[in-house]
């Protein structure tokens, strides 16, 4: 029978190959989560808050922007997936502000389609020390717990995040969001 004959530089890549390739074959590989859609209602974006019925740039009490929306997903027990989730803001405080703390309420729903399946709601809450007149202010991480298998598993669902708003603040969005749109 004739031998064959393989260079030894072609014989060590080979050898690297095949140990790679077991490796990857060893049950220790894990892919992450597929993870629960993320969105961030457009006009709960932003928050302007006014002191009694004027407009004007002198009675402002506070502007708030979400800055981010940090997201990340884990398999949790039981083929669970979990969202860790956590806000991000930027808030100013206005020439009619009293006080160096200001309060931003916000909420993250959990959607099964246009079922509300989890609605909770909580509140950056910005400390301006002397002389700041705005910050940036992280909320707590939150863990939303969701069914990894099944029907598209945790993929199914969406986790919406906005500011919670009153009508007359998202009747304020709406008409500053018209006043710039593009003609």
């Amino acid at each position: 029978m004739p031998r064959l004959a393989v260079p030894i530089h072609l014989l060590a890549a080979l050898l690297t190959t095949v140990a790679l390739v077991a490796g990857c074959s060893s049950g220790t590989a894990k892919f992450a989560p597929t993870c629960p859609q993320l969105a961030l209602l457009a006009e709960g974006a932003d928050l302007v808050r006014f002191a009694g019925a004027g407009r004007d740039v002198t009675d402002r009490v506070l502007e708030a922007r979400v800055a981010g929306v940090d997201a990340s997903c884990k398999m949790g027990s039981k083929d669970a997936v979990v969202a860790v989730v956590k806000v991000t803001a930027d808030i100013a405080r206005g020439p009619a502000a009293r006080g160096r703390v200001a309060q931003v309420p916000y909420f993250v729903a959990v959607m099964d389609g246009d079922t509300v399946l989890d609605w909770r709601e909580f509140t950056l809450q910005a400390n301006f020390p002397a002389n700041v007149e705005s910050l940036r202010v992280a909320g707590d991480e939150l863990e939303l717990r969701f069914p990894g298998a099944g029907d598209n598993g945790a993929g199914r669902y969406k986790i919406i995040v906005s500011l919670q708003l009153t009508e007359e603040e998202l009747a304020y969005n709406r008409r500053a969001s018209h006043a710039h749109a593009p003609r």
